[in-house]
C-alpha cells in the first residue's frame, strides 16, 4: 500500500498516460478517479459520489446551459448568420483589410448570439473562406483568421465558459458576465489592429472589397439589411445580456428570454419551420448532454484526488515557487495553456482551474481577475494543435486547395495575439473588473 499523496501523484500519472493512448477524455478522469479513489480509500468513495452527484445535477444554474444553447442553435439553423455575414461585409469591405476586419465583427455579434464555436467557425468557413482565397486573400491568413474569430464567443457573454467558472467559483454569472466585456473586446480589438496594420503595409494580402461588387448594393438597400438584418440580433443580446447585468432578471431567466427571442427573430425574418425547430431541439440536447456527461465524470476525479491530499501536493508545490503570487498565475495559467493542446476547456475548467484557485485566492489574486485570466486563456485551446477544435471544423469545410499545414501556420498569429490581449488583462486589471464595479456588482 502506498501513501494517499502517492495514489494522487499516480492517478495524475495515469490520466495523462491514457490521453497519450487515445482514451476519450471523460472515460479517462473516470477510470482512473474510480480506481485511485478505491485504492486510496475504499468504499467510502462510492458512499459519497451519490451526494455530490445530485448536488451537480439539481444545480437551478445548469437550466441556463441548454437555454442558452438552443438560443445559439435557432439563430444558426435558420441561417440568418448568412445574410448576417453579408451585411457586414458591405459594410466594412471598402477598407483595406475590411472583409477580414468584418468577419471579426461578424464573430463578435455570433458569440454573442450564438457562442457555439463550431457553428461559427463552419460557417465563417463556408461563406467566406473560398471568397476570401478568390479575392487573393492569403490562405493561412485567411484561415486563422476564420479560427481566431469563431472563437471569441468563448469569452463574449453569454458565455458557457463564464456559467461553468461562476459555479467552480462561487460567483454570480451576472459579475462574470459583465467582467468578461472588457477582455472580449479588447481581444476582437487586437485582431482588428492587427489586421488593418498588414492591410496598410502589405494590401496584397488583405485587398478590399471590389469597387464594383460594393456598388451592387445601394446605400438604401444597405440601410434597410442593416436595420432588418443587424439590429435585431443586437437587440437580443442587449436585452438578454442586460437584464442579468442590471439585476432584472437572473441568468435562467434571462436564457429563456432569449430563446423565446430567437425563435421569435426567425418567424420574423420567414426563417422558421418545425424542421428547425426540431433539429434545434435535437442539437441543444446533444451539446447539453455531453457537457453534463462531462462535468459528473469530473466529480469522480475532483473527489478521489481531494480525498487523496492531492491539493496539499499542489498547495506545497506552489509554495516552493519563487516570486510569490505573480509567478503562481502565471505558473497555472502556462499549466492551462499546455493541457489546452490536449484536452477541452470543460475539462480543463473542471480539472484543473479546483486544483489552483483556492491557493491563488488565498495568496490575494482577485476571483473576478483570475476568471477572466483563464477564460481568455481558454481561448488558445480550440486553436492549439493537435486537438484544436477549429482548426478541425475548418478543415472539414475548407476549398481542396487549403492544406491543414495552412491551417495551423494561420492560427500562431492569433495565438500570439491571444497572448498578447492576456499579458495586457494582467498588467490592467481594470480591463476586467471597471463595468462589475461600476454596475455595483
Amino acid at each position: 500500500m502506498f501513501e494517499p499523496q502517492t495514489y494522487a501523484l499516480l492517478m495524475l500519472g495515469g490520466f495523462f498516460v491514457m490521453l497519450m493512448i487515445g482514451v476519450p477524455v471523460a472515460v479517462s478522469i473516470a477510470t482512473v478517479g474510480f480506481v485511485f479513489g478505491y485504492l486510496g480509500f475504499g468504499d467510502i468513495l462510492f458512499n459519497l459520489l451519490p451526494a455530490r452527484l445530485f448536488g451537480v445535477v439539481s444545480g437551478y444554474q445548469w437550466m441556463a446551459i441548454p437555454l442558452f444553447v438552443f438560443m445559439g442553435v435557432m439563430l444558426e439553423k435558420s441561417r440568418l448568420a448568412d445574410d448576417l455575414l453579408d451585411v457586414i461585409g458591405h459594410l466594412a469591405g471598402g477598407v483595406r483589410g475590411g472583409m477580414a476586419v468584418g468577419i471579426v465583427l461578424f464573430g463578435v455579434l455570433m458569440g454573442a448570439t450564438t457562442g457555439i464555436v463550431g457553428a461559427t467557425v463552419i460557417t465563417l468557413g463556408l461563406l467566406t473562406l473560398p471568397t476570401l482565397i478568390r479575392r487573393g486573400h492569403h490562405p493561412a491568413l485567411a484561415s486563422g483568421l476564420i479560427c481566431a474569430s469563431g472563437t471569441l464567443g468563448q469569452i463574449i457573454p453569454p458565455s458557457l465558459i463564464l456559467i461553468l467558472l461562476s459555479d467552480i467559483m462561487q460567483l454570480s454569472v451576472g459579475t462574470l458576465f459583465a467582467a468578461a466585456v472588457g477582455p472580449g473586446l479588447l481581444l476582437a480589438g487586437v485582431y482588428i489592429a492587427f489586421l488593418l496594420l498588414v492591410g496598410w503595409l502589405k494590401p496584397n494580402l488583405l485587398p478590399p472589397l471590389p469597387e464594383d461588387e460594393r456598388n451592387q448594393v445601394s446605400s438604401r438597400e444597405l440601410a434597410w439589411r442593416v436595420l432588418k438584418v443587424v439590429l435585431p440580433p443586437i437587440g437580443l443580446v442587449v436585452s438578454v445580456l442586460g437584464s442579468i447585468v442590471g439585476g432584472i432578471a437572473a441568468p435562467t431567466e434571462a436564457a429563456s428570454m432569449g430563446a423565446v427571442g430567437a425563435v421569435l427573430i426567425t418567424v420574423i425574418a420567414r426563417r422558421f419551420s418545425w424542421a428547425t425547430l426540431k433539429a434545434t431541439a435535437l442539437e441543444t440536447s446533444k451539446i447539453t448532454a455531453i457537457m453534463m456527461f462531462i462535468l459528473m465524470l469530473a466529480q469522480v476525479f475532483a473527489l478521489s484526488f481531494r480525498g487523496l491530499h492531492g491539493e496539499s501536493l499542489i498547495e506545497e508545490m506552489f509554495e516552493r515557487l519563487p516570486g510569490g503570487t505573480h509567478t503562481a498565475i502565471w505558473f497555472m495559467l502556462a499549466i492551462v495553456f499546455v493541457l489546452g493542446f490536449f484536452i477541452e476547456w470543460v475539462e480543463i475548467s473542471y480539472i484543473a482551474v479546483p486544483l489552483f484557485l483556492p491557493i491563488l485566492i488565498n495568496l490575494g489574486a482577485d476571483p473576478v481577475w483570475l476568471a477572466m485570466l483563464i477564460t481568455l486563456n481558454l481561448q488558445s485551446s480550440f486553436l492549439t494543435p493537435p486537438f484544436g477544435w477549429a482548426l478541425f471544423y475548418l478543415k472539414g469545410v475548407a476549398p481542396p486547395g487549403v492544406r491543414i499545414q495552412d491551417i495551423y501556420l494561420g492560427v500562431i498569429p492569433f495565438i500570439a495575439m491571444q497572448a498578447l490581449a492576456l499579458v495586457l488583462l494582467y498588467l490592467f486589471p481594470q480591463i476586467a473588473l471597471w463595468l462589475p464595479k461600476a454596475i455595483g456588482w
